[in-house]
């Protein structure tokens, strides 16, 4: 069992909860993790760019002039590479990036990921999370109290607008439902904060344990 601290708003100790790594998959899946963050990474990438070839480029396809007795070097037409407004020898086309991986593995490498984050000290349990109004100031005590100003990833049980705008322009924060959480938000993140009843519903659905690295 992982002894996990929950603390209160103004970053007392108020308890403690206990974790079992079976109800994250047992253990930290390195492999599985390396393979989420490599898919994640790569949906990232735009893959937009377009160069034109010699054949998209706008001109004529007649030689300019004859191959030979002019005296000078033998040329194509307008929309050879060599000359300028030609098209590209090795043209960069659009590109899909992305590398598939199904939900049950991503799950897996979210749970290896908390887990990770709780064996090594990074995970805190906030008891309750409430602000009357969505104050930057009011919310920033809060991650200071905590100690979660130096990069936090925040967990909560369900979307919170209030929260949202709180924090939104705050550095080196993120706020997530546990329901979106991926492994690469949590291993990133300094620090990892659940909220009490977040933390039920994360550790309440067994892990996928099956899985081959």
């Amino acid at each position: 069992m992982i002894e996990i601290p929950v603390v209160d708003m103004q970053g007392q100790r108020v308890g403690a909860e206990t974790l079992d790594p079976a109800a994250l998959g047992g253990r930290v899946r390195t492999a599985l993790l390396k393979q989420a963050i490599v898919a994640y990474r790569a949906a990232q990438r735009q893959g937009t760019v377009k160069q034109k070839t010699r054949a998209e480029v706008h001109g004529s396809g007649r030689k300019l002039y004859r191959q030979k007795g002019t005296g000078r070097a033998r040329a194509g037409n307008l929309r050879t590479p060599t000359r300028r407004g030609g098209g590209r020898t090795f043209a960069r086309v659009p590109t899909e990036f992305r590398r598939g991986l199904p939900r049950r593995m991503r799950r897996l490498a979210r749970d290896s990921a908390v887990l990770a984050k709780a064996e090594s000290g990074g995970m805190v349990i906030l008891d309750r999370l409430e602000l009357d109004e969505p104050k930057t100031r009011k919310f920033f005590a809060v991650l200071k109290a905590i100690d979660a100003t130096r990069g936090c990833v925040l967990a909560v049980a369900k979307s919170e607008p209030m929260l949202w705008r709180a924090g939104r322009n705050i550095p080196h924060f993120l706020l997530k439902p546990v329901g979106e959480l991926n492994a690469y938000d949590v291993l990133r993140s300094r620090r990892l904060v659940v909220v009490r009843d977040a933390f039920r519903a994360l550790v309440s659905r067994p892990s996928e344990t099956s899985l081959r690295e």
